[in-house]
């Protein structure tokens, strides 16, 4: 048994998010109060209630990060 804590996550572009979500989310399940930066533009848009995901605004489009990789 734990108290849950405060937790800020960023994922990186073209990091493992699919992986870490669900870390994520099993963290938020167990007390821990989630919060997730990410980029305006960004491949990683899937929401849930589990965590907050909190944006900042980024000059490169969908576009571009598509052409990137």
């Amino acid at each position: 048994p734990s108290e849950g804590g405060k937790l800020l996550v960023v994922p990186m572009v073209g990091s493992h998010w699919l992986s870490m979500q669900e870390v994520v989310v099993k963290l938020s399940e167990r007390g821990h109060e989630v919060v997730v930066l990410m980029p305006e533009v960004s491949w990683q848009t899937e929401t849930t209630e589990a965590y907050k995901v909190l944006t900042y605004p980024v000059t490169q489009t969908l576009e571009e990060l598509d052409g990137a990789f």
